[in-house]
């Protein structure tokens, strides 16, 4: 399969502003960092050193750029947005209609996968636990908790996340989970599953997380792994990396690093998800590609009108959709593979609330 990687000179600029056109986020060309000129920066807020900053990629139609700590691995957006630059990344439409997000089939596999995926986040807990989802969405994890019979609460930062989430889940909206006020030791879990990556401090969440938790707590956390043989293979045209939405981007052994220094015990790490693994094999493949706009089957699958950026005859529909057919059954034996070698494109750690 063809494809090119372009390269874009390294500038670090004062500030990331809030893109001006109406063109989907993740609909935007990322490309290398030719030339890159290190720069000094405030400290990493996984390591806290003040090592310089390698700028890596470049982002079509933004001046900031995707950069990494040369101490411990973690890329991070650099500027850092501010808060009000960070909502304005999530429209209403990102978040889909409930229950609506993607083509029925699809979101059928989505619930399926994430009820059965609740048998892991369960086990092990008390009769009528009470678990936390920071970050809950539209509420997969939480529906499914419940009718195992947890008491399930929910935190999001904005309502329109939350719309059609399972009446039974006591929710929670606020700027940041800091701002909740949750009472300390309130939870037997707190789930954290594809967030810390969005978020502006995600050492602050973490100690958050360890205050709320009960002594021996557990603490499940997923993110991207931006170390994966997967990432390594993409570079620019990683599905995974999302931005500017995903403002870090953690390699294993830098989120290991950040949940110990909270006082976590790390207890298992899984490099396996059949949500999220296979098809960034194949949509990253296919964003290799210089003839499809990024992400061109992801926005295919999801309900409604393609945006303009994405304009797609039929011809092109249909072969991207037998890509998918066909590709799926690929990505599921590399992410296997991957796995195997403790090297998935996404992590997920299971870790105990204090060191005993």
């Amino acid at each position: 399969m063809p494809f090119t990687m372009e390269r874009t000179e390294a500038t670090f600029p004062v500030r990331t502003p809030v893109p001006a056109d109406p063109t989907p986020l993740y609909t935007r060309r990322v490309s290398v960092v030719a030339e890159p000129r290190d720069s000094e920066l405030e400290p990493c807020p996984v390591c806290g050193t003040g090592q310089r900053l390698e700028p890596r990629f470049a982002i079509e139609g933004m001046a900031a750029r995707i950069a990494v700590c040369r101490a411990c691995g973690v890329g991070r957006l650099h500027p850092m947005p501010s808060e009000g630059e960070i909502r304005a990344f999530y429209p209403d439409p990102y978040y889909g209609e409930p229950g609506r997000k993607f083509w029925p089939t699809v979101e059928a596999l989505v619930r399926l996968v994430g009820s059965r995926h609740v048998r892991f986040l369960s086990r092990g807990l008390p009769a009528g636990a009470r678990i936390l989802d920071v970050g809950c969405g539209r509420g997969v994890h939480l529906r499914a908790l419940a009718d195992r019979g947890f008491e399930v609460h929910g935190f999001e930062m904005s309502e329109s996340a939350v719309r059609g989430v399972d009446p039974r889940a006591k929710l929670a909206i606020a700027p940041d989970l800091r701002d909740v006020g949750y009472p300390e030791a309130s939870f037997e879990q707190v789930i954290l599953w594809h967030v810390l990556e969005h978020l502006r401090d995600p050492a602050g969440t973490i100690a958050e997380i360890r205050r709320i938790l009960r002594p021996g707590g557990r603490l499940v956390v997923a993110v991207p792994n931006f170390g994966s043989l997967q990432a390594r293979w993409a570079g620019p045209a990683w599905f995974h990396l999302d931005p500017p939405r995903h403002l870090h981007h953690f390699p294993v052994s830098a989120l290991e690093a950040l949940v110990e220094a909270a006082d976590f015990r790390v207890l298992s790490r899984h490099h396996f998800s059949l949500r999220q693994n296979p098809f960034g094999w194949v949509q990253s493949a296919l964003n290799r590609r210089v003839d499809l706009p990024p992400n061109a089957l992801y926005a295919l699958l999801q309900r409604g009108p393609l945006p303009e950026a994405v304009s797609l005859d039929a011809a092109t529909r249909r072969r991207l959709l037998l890509f998918y057919l066909l590709g799926m059954p690929v990505g599921l034996a590399l992410s296997v593979g991957a796995a195997l070698l403790r090297s998935g494109a996404t992590v997920h750690l299971v870790c105990r609330a204090g060191r005993d």
